[in-house]
């Protein structure tokens, strides 16, 4: 089984490089690069100076990987560190445009004017593989004591050190890494965290402009929340800082405030909020909707092939084929309605927010419905398919009855195709999410999808591919160890294996 795992994680993450590769080179081949700017308002703005419209844009397509910019300043500070000694500006002259193009041609740029002050810049196209190499070059990220660089601090102490911290308590603590607390615990699932291993999916733009793709998407939402700190020694503050976070900041960019608070050079934190992050939001709604879809579907299907051609499997396959013939839109629609009308809850998620249970009732219970009329089609006709079978028909002569050998015999080889939904269950949820917190403006990765799509925020569309692609390809996985440990009869492990 070792031998299987291995190999079937292997062509997990070949699966999951292909899925991702593609979307990658559809997204930029077939979207014009320029088509990212729709829906940034910014562009209006700028319109009146020409000058710093051009230096947003080529800035813009720099953080997405379509071209390289050195802007006037970075131009000649490159071209004077490749000829040291060399007058040169970045002014229009002859002289100026001799020696920036000789480093631009020695490095592959092509120098440019603004067309206002008429200044030089240069810029350099990237070719697709180069965009693909540094989207997997820089995709993880190690933090380690010699992380960080900084030419003003030459004597930064550079160690890993378990120790009592007086803000987080004991963790994993580093000097010299990108993140101060390297290992931590507390009250937050999945209660050990780590700040060692990071993913890079690159900066969202246009919207969540600015910010890496990761932290929109898993960095929790809402409104900040203070929390009380225990310093020791009867000292307590109140603070909406996340000290989790604590990243190293240089100097020049220090936080004054948080330096006089933490006496050290990791003053670059995060806020607390109090809703949970995109990625915990789907994943909240996904695991109960996915517990409802087959709390109803299994003992639905198990009595309708009981009590086949009865009066229950009659209603239950009526209900079933009307679940079915009803397209997902109206179903969440008219569930919708009929759920703030009669019970009064909020048909948006935004009107009681994350914090009340209300909010979560309709989108989860709606969202696990839309998988049961699929389950208890596939369960009752397996079941059913099992009453011909001569296992059934030897223990009828036993002179077992028919709720033993249902309970005993059916229901137990009916667990395996169960357990193979399991799957195609997990991303049968991802994909009614979309629409469901689209139509309840849930703020989850389902929502987060259509949206990057429309504002063409290629970076987030690609992170989001790339984790529902993650959980697609595991679940599959975990379907088959499942699997092997419902029924023994699967071996997992080819010949020879260990």
């Amino acid at each position: 089984m070792k031998k299987y795992v291995f190999f079937r994680v292997l062509r997990s993450i070949v699966s999951i490089f292909l899925v991702t590769t593609i979307t990658y080179i559809l997204i930029y081949t077939l979207i014009p690069k320029r088509a990212v700017f729709d829906q940034d308002p910014l562009i209006q703005k700028l319109a009146s100076d020409p000058d710093k419209l051009l230096d947003y844009k080529n800035t813009a397509y720099h953080k997405m990987n379509y071209l390289d910019y050195q802007d006037t300043k970075s131009l000649v500070a490159k071209a004077k560190k490749a000829a040291p000694g060399t007058e040169v500006s970045g002014k229009r002259s002859q002289q100026n445009f001799k020696v920036l193009n000789k480093w631009a041609k020695e490095n592959g740029y092509q120098v440019k004017t603004y067309p206002k002050s008429k200044r030089y810049y240069a810029t350099r196209d990237l070719p697709l593989w180069e965009r693909l190499g540094r989207f997997y070059g820089d995709l993880i990220q190690v933090d380690t004591p010699w992380s960080v660089h900084d030419k003003n601090n030459p004597h930064l102490k550079r160690y890993l050190k378990i120790k009592k911290d007086k803000w987080v308590g004991w963790a994993l603590v580093g000097s010299g890494t990108k993140y101060r607390y390297q290992i931590y615990f507390n009250s937050s699932f999945p209660y050990i965290h780590q700040n060692i291993i990071h993913f890079n999916l690159g900066t969202s733009y246009p919207t969540f402009g600015g910010n890496s793709v990761v932290e929109v998407i898993a960095g929790r939402q809402g409104s900040a929340v203070t929390e009380k700190y225990d310093l020791g020694k009867g000292v307590t503050i109140n603070s909406s800082d996340n000290v989790y976070t604590r990243q190293y900041q240089t100097k020049e960019h220090r936080n004054g405030l948080s330096y006089e608070r933490y006496k050290d050079s990791y003053t670059s934190l995060g806020k607390n909020y109090e809703d949970p992050s995109m990625v915990g939001t789907s994943f909240k709604a996904g695991i109960f909707a996915l517990l409802i879809a087959y709390l109803i579907a299994i003992p639905m299907a198990f009595f309708m092939a009981r009590y086949k051609g009865k009066l229950f499997d009659r209603i239950g396959t009526g209900v079933v084929t009307v679940l079915i013939a009803i397209p997902s839109l109206a179903f969440i629609y008219a569930f919708r309605f009929i759920g703030s009308q009669l019970f009064g809850l909020p048909d948006s998620f935004p009107t009681e927010g994350a914090g009340s249970f209300n909010s979560w009732v309709l989108p989860t219970v709606i969202l696990g419905l839309l998988s049961v009329s699929g389950l208890v089609i596939w369960f009752r006709r397996y079941m059913i398919d099992q009453q011909q079978s001569d296992y059934v028909k030897f223990a009828r002569s036993k002179g077992l009855t028919d709720n033993e050998i249902y309970r005993k015999h059916i229901f137990k080889n009916a667990s395996i195709p169960i357990v193979q939904q399991i799957p195609g269950s997990i991303i049968g949820l991802i994909s009614g999410a979309t629409i469901t917190e689209n139509i309840f403006a849930m703020p989850g990765m389902g929502k987060m999808l259509p949206d990057a799509i429309l504002s063409h925020n290629n970076s987030v569309v690609i992170g989001l591919v790339f984790i529902f692609t993650v959980i697609g390809v595991l679940s599959v996985l975990l379907g088959d160890i499942l699997m092997a440990i419902v029924d023994p009869r699967i071996n997992l492990a080819s010949k020879g294996d260990d």
